[in-house]
């Protein structure tokens, strides 16, 4: 039997020059849509992947987009279950490998890990989405959660349901995040009021709220760091 590769599925070499470059250089050896296109051929073998990279990058606005899109986005993109399931395991091993870096360790000393997790898992979602990070006396993460998700440019969010929340895992301090979908992370007015009353129903139950962060295409905005609260 030949070794000779399949013009089908690797012409001239093209897809094994991608897959030295990738294990010789790391991540940054790879443009954006030869990332994709390798990742689409793990997932379709005996398809020129290029086009299909390309044309998913435009589609969804860049890395970032493709990878968050949800799967029913993708599917309407005429995307196989085999494709949106590749796609899917990339964006969790990312979040993944993100997130181990502000597990274990205390929150405040790991503000740029948490800013770069968070961007990753927010920054490019189609609708607003809040959580609530939960620390403890040691502003060690308790619990990660998502406690509403909402249309294009709202969300619900109840004090009350906050405090109890925190009541429940005896969390010490808060931070609050949420994205903007319209990509500009600066805070509303219902922002800033949302997160004094919420500072103010934990204050006396010894609950602080450290920060609270925005998420946008654009960048974070920290509303401690504004001298917003």
């Amino acid at each position: 039997m030949s070794d000779a590769p399949d013009p089908a599925t690797d012409t001239s070499g093209h897809r094994a020059r991608l897959r030295k470059r990738l294990i010789e250089g790391g991540p940054e050896a790879l443009l954006d849509h030869e990332l994709v296109e390798y990742l689409l051929a793990l997932a379709i073998p005996r398809r020129d992947t290029k086009p299909m990279a390309r044309k998913l990058l435009a589609e969804f606005g860049g890395l970032g987009g493709l990878l968050s899109a949800d799967p029913e986005s993708l599917a309407r993109a005429d995307l196989s279950e085999g494709v949106v399931a590749a796609l899917k395991i990339a964006e969790a091993s990312a979040l993944r490998l993100l997130r181990t870096k502000i597990t274990d360790r205390p929150m405040l000393s790991s503000w740029q890990a948490l800013a770069d997790y968070l961007h990753a898992d927010m920054a490019h979602r189609a609708i607003e989405r809040v959580r609530v990070l939960h620390l403890n006396s040691k502003n060690m993460l308790i619990r990660d959660e998502l406690i509403s998700e909402g249309s294009v440019d709202q969300a619900a969010v109840h004090v009350r349901e906050v405090i109890k929340r925190a009541l429940e895992l005896s969390s010490s301090a808060l931070i609050l995040v949420h994205n903007h979908p319209s990509g500009d992370p600066q805070p509303s007015r219902q922002d800033i009021a949302l997160t004094k009353e919420i500072a103010q129903a934990g204050k006396p139950l010894g609950i602080a709220v450290h920060d609270h962060i925005i998420v946008g295409t654009s960048g974070q905005t920290s509303l401690r760091a504004q001298g917003l609260i």
